[in-house]
């Protein structure tokens, strides 16, 4: 039992619910952030190696324990320290400032196709009636109208759309930043989290479903509904963000050899999770195609038609893990890598996400720079297509060699700006996800120019400039030949929601689908990949 101090509070005035406080106890600012269910960004998952989950103490650092060797590796100020490494020893007030606290621009646009609305909820003799793989099942009383929620659990954003299942109309979607983040960035820190952490599975859960939770809270005020109205539930995301919605063990996915316990689909009633919808409500959660290629992966496809186009096109989507497939109605294969790190700003100098602010478009004319930032906020750092513009623009300037050669950092504001070791880090990360595309071309028999489209599905792929993606070597060269097709992963979740064909079709393309490790199947696969490295 850890030790409390009795009357005394630490506070996070930038939230509502840190603002009445939290009584203290003998433990982190990050262990006091997690437990109020407010997100501090900790990439390494609360190890003190990557420095992002910085804090402003405003009052109270006499509170507490003196600085660990990890935070004297970064050039923390004054009054900061960081989340995971300041312990609270001694009693006082304390008033916390989070530093990565800016508005996320998330996508929720999605591509549209007509939909034969039939979906697995409807009404028989006044009854909301879900027929699932166990047989019918009532719901509750008819109230007039029928709701069911799309849900895309990323690594880094949480989309959540309702739609009517009666009309297939989608209503309203909201998106926010995934609250596990503070748990770490990516999915190896969350699944290190259920293994060394008791109770960490369920803490990882917990914090996913309160997420929804306060959407869905967000969407009956708005639409003047209830909660009971709402029948039904479709969870996609990758293996690892799917299982730990649903409260699965995701431990195989961190070990050798990184595949799913069960790839099957997951019927569950809603108050078996305390999803604050109708209590006998489904929640289903779309099946798994292998390693770290999930449901996200199988709605991506089912929203791009890739399950039944007659020519082989290719599916990207790009994010914190990056996910491809290839194929026609013949046959699909697809494969996974670690994509985003780099592109999302996690290890780069002036990188920051999404934020408002964040430089996303960036041109220089004879090393003039000139630049555009989301929301056009005064500029906070460079996320992902701004860091793909500065790439493309530094090699077509000569300011950046072939080799990937910088002369010296290269600033775009005073504050902002671009290093060799950044750049290298970049170029690591787009030959990785280029060498996985070459090779599942490969794997599938075809030519570069027999690809009729290249899909790009996510935030990422939505928002980068084809041209500079092609020149710095993070997609081949198929100009004229790319379809952005937004956050794919909800469309194919709506679909699934609203038509029992195309759940039934992502089933079977789950089940069918060729999954192929690249890195496992290529014994030079680091070389292929350093050739990648370059322009």
């Amino acid at each position: 039992m850890s030790k409390q101090f009795a009357g005394h509070k630490i506070y996070f005035p930038q939230y509502r619910k840190g603002k009445v406080g939290l009584e203290l106890f003998e433990g982190t600012i990050l262990d006091h952030a997690r437990k109020l269910g407010i997100e501090i960004n900790a990439e390494c998952g609360g190890q003190g190696t990557c420095g992002t989950c910085a804090v402003r103490i405003e009052r109270g650092q006499e509170a507490l324990g003196p600085l660990t060797p990890p935070e004297h590796d970064f050039d923390l100020g004054s009054s900061e320290r960081l989340a995971c490494q300041a312990t609270i020893e001694r009693p006082a007030d304390i008033y916390v400032f989070i530093k990565d606290s800016g508005q996320y621009s998330i996508l929720s646009e999605t591509v549209q196709h007509e939909v034969e609305v039939d979906p697995l909820v409807r009404s028989v003799d006044g009854q909301v009636v879900w027929s699932g793989p166990e047989g019918e099942r009532v719901l509750g009383p008819h109230t007039g109208r029928m709701y069911g929620l799309a849900v895309d659990v990323g690594t880094t954003t949480l989309v959540v759309q309702l739609c009517e299942l009666e009309t297939g109309e989608q209503i309203t979607t909201f998106a926010i930043k995934n609250p596990q983040a503070a748990y770490g960035d990516d999915v190896i820190s969350r699944i290190g989290h259920t293994m060394y952490n008791e109770g960490g599975l369920q803490e990882l859960q917990v914090t996913v479903i309160q997420a929804v939770n306060e959407i869905v809270e967000r969407i009956v005020a708005q639409e003047d509904m209830s909660h009971e109205q709402i029948y039904e539930a479709v969870i996609v995301g990758n293996p690892t963000m799917r299982n730990l919605f649903f409260g699965l063990e995701v431990e195989s996915l961190g070990v050798i050899p990184f595949e799913p316990p069960d790839k099957q689909p997951v019927n569950v009633k809603a108050s078996a999770l305390g999803l604050k919808i109708n209590p006998e409500a489904n929640v289903y959660g779309a099946g798994l195609i292998g390693g770290h290629a999930g449901a996200d992966c199988i709605a991506d496809i089912i929203a791009a038609r890739l399950h039944e186009a007659h020519k082989p096109s290719m599916l990207i989507d790009i994010g914190t893990n990056g996910e491809l497939a290839i194929g026609t109605a013949e046959g699909i294969m697809t494969a996974s890598v670690a994509a985003g790190g780099a592109y999302e700003g996690a290890t780069v100098t002036s990188g920051v996400g999404a934020l408002d602010g964040a430089i996303c478009n960036v041109q220089i004319r004879n090393g003039e720079v000139s630049y555009q930032t989301i929301n056009d906020k005064p500029p906070i750092g460079i996320c992902g297509s701004g860091l793909i513009d500065l790439l493309a623009e530094l090699l077509n300037d000569g300011i950046m060699t072939r080799k990937a050669k910088l002369g010296g950092d290269f600033h775009l504001t005073e504050s902002s700006k671009l290093t060799q070791e950044d750049v290298y880090q970049l170029i690591t990360a787009k030959a990785g996800l280029r060498t996985d595309q070459d090779l599942l071309i490969d794997y599938y028999g075809i030519e570069l120019a027999e690809v009729d489209k290249l899909y790009l599905a996510g935030g990422f792929g939505n928002y980068i400039d084809e041209n500079n993606a092609i020149t710095i070597g993070l997609l081949p060269d198929v100009r004229g030949r790319v379809v952005k097709i937004g956050n794919a992963a909800l469309a194919g979740a709506a679909e699934m929601l609203l038509s029992r064909r195309r759940r039934e079709e992502g089933e079977l393309w789950a089940a069918k689908i060729r999954h192929t490790k690249p890195n496992e199947l290529e014994p030079e696969f680091v070389y292929m990949v350093a050739d990648n490295m370059y322009f």
